[in-house]
């Protein structure tokens, strides 16, 4: 059985997220996702908009993922690996490069991303409409 393994926060859930975890799920058998609680966020200076517990049952809800667990610490990756047997990491393109040291376990894959979406787009473009409007809801400008 190849299993594969991917990390992320997967914060405002969207195509992109999707179809790079089809495309992890489709290199193997059995895809973990390790979502990112978020006390681990706070320690990576991310916040998020959706609770861990949430982001998590979006996850595993996907036909995609078999398994879920928790991304406490950048340390785990191995660990993790071992204890799973897994035979590929996936990442996003964005990512390409900083978990070479990992091919030491296992195969390591950077896909690429969606182009068009991203959470940080989809958290920037709801920042510059809120900007429209006054503290009390009226439209100050379009």
């Amino acid at each position: 059985m190849k299993t594969i393994i991917t990390y992320g926060t997967f914060d405002l859930f969207h195509v992109g997220h999707l179809r790079l975890l089809e495309r992890a799920r489709s290199l193997g058998d059995r895809l973990i996702v390790a979502v990112s609680t978020d006390d681990f966020n706070a320690v990576k200076g991310k916040n998020t908009v959706i609770p861990y517990s949430s982001r998590a049952e979006i996850v595993a809800g996907l036909g995609c993922v078999d398994v879920v667990i928790p991304e406490n610490s950048w340390d785990q990756k191995v660990e993790d690996i071992v204890q799973w047997s897994v035979h590929s990491f996936v990442m996003g393109s964005d990512w390409r490069g900083k978990f070479d040291h990992l091919k030491d376990h296992c195969n390591v894959i950077y896909l690429n991303r969606t182009n068009g979406v991203s959470t940080t787009m989809i958290k920037k473009f709801f920042s510059d409409e809120a900007a429209n409007f006054s503290d009390d809801g009226i439209l100050l400008h379009s």
